[in-house]
């Protein structure tokens, strides 16, 4: 069985004149990606790889989180992963090797809740630091409508 966690950034900052690629995580964000790391250290056996949006907020969640894990899987930031839609995000997912058995996303809304959707045909909400869980039989993850189960969803708050 192959795992799929999806996971929303920390709250972030509205710091006026910084663009939307650059908002840094507010307070609550950086109270919560630990938090957030804890959980993965938790639930979560081993992460193969992680796959993070290059965006400020996303890639200071996934340092505070990864903080939190004993093993720091190998961590791919692309910029398919920021605002380029879900298509472009599932088709990062299909370039992922048979070799991660368990892989985390670090993403944006609405495109996250549009992946799940598409792999589950459940649309769970996203609010900053919410992840899902998907599960898929095989080596290689198809973006078939609802190829995957939808295992769990959590707000992880600290």
């Amino acid at each position: 069985m192959r795992r799929l966690v999806v996971l929303r950034h920390a709250k972030s900052a509205w710091p006026e004149g910084v663009p939307d690629y650059r908002r840094p995580l507010n307070d609550r964000g950086r109270r919560d990606a630990p938090a957030v790391g804890r959980w993965l250290a938790d639930h979560v056996d081993a992460i193969d790889l992680a796959l993070v949006s290059p965006a400020t907020r996303t890639r200071q969640t996934w340092e505070l989180a990864s903080a939190q894990l004993a093993d720091v899987p190998p961590t791919t930031f692309d910029e398919q992963l920021y605002g380029e839609g879900a298509d472009s995000i599932l088709a990062v997912l299909r370039a992922v090797p048979d070799t991660a058995k368990t892989v985390l996303l670090i993403g944006h809304n609405p495109d996250l809740e549009d992946v799940v959707e598409t792999l589950t045909g459940t649309r769970p909400e996203f609010k900053t630091s919410a992840l899902a869980v998907l599960t898929w039989p095989g080596k290689r993850l198809t973006t078939l409508p609802r190829s995957c189960s939808l295992t769990q969803t959590q707000t992880i708050r600290a």
